[in-house]
């Protein structure tokens, strides 16, 4: 028998066998990061979407409470019954009891129920077991934030997810 009737060598076999590897694991880290990045997207696009809704939320309460200041006698009083008519009539629920990261104000924030997501026409919207969308109001510079309570890699709040670098 001569040397061109053997066929393939086992060095020639190795070589195979490590380029595929090379290539299957360039693979794997390619799928898995793609799977991360639209992970990061839908959270950011959810908690955009809450936002716009809250910030609607936030206005008409500002409406109710009229032209009074923070520090006049009736502003409390006013701000409190104008909350729970908007708040609480959008399907809003105190987020007390909420099991969440103890950088997220749970005490000052409102939880997104599935009532309220139906009702801004987001009942698509998936969520995890033990997730959460909580938004903080402040009615004094008519700003929103809003939290995830499982987060994106340690990040809770819309304004830490948008600084994450793709």
């Amino acid at each position: 028998m001569n040397r061109k009737e053997r066929g393939v060598t086992l060095v020639a076999l190795v070589i195979t066998v490590v380029v595929l590897l090379i290539i299957a694991s360039i693979a794997v880290y390619s799928g898995s990061e793609t799977v991360r990045k639209a992970k990061l997207e839908e959270l950011r696009t959810n908690m955009l979407l809450i936002e716009a809704k809250a910030k609607g939320l936030v206005e008409e309460v500002n409406f109710k409470i009229g032209l009074t200041k923070p520090e006049d006698a009736e502003y409390a009083g006013k701000k409190e019954q104008a909350e729970n008519e908007v708040y609480v009539g959008a399907g809003l629920e105190k987020a007390n009891g909420v099991s969440a990261p103890a950088s997220i104000p749970v005490s000052e924030c409102y939880k997104v129920t599935d009532t309220t997501l139906q009702n801004w026409g987001l009942e698509d919207m998936e969520k995890e077991e033990g997730e959460e969308y909580l938004i903080k109001f402040d009615d004094v510079n008519a700003t929103v934030e809003i939290y995830n309570t499982l987060g994106y890699d340690g990040k809770y709040s819309l304004t830490e997810i948008d600084s994450i670098e793709e």
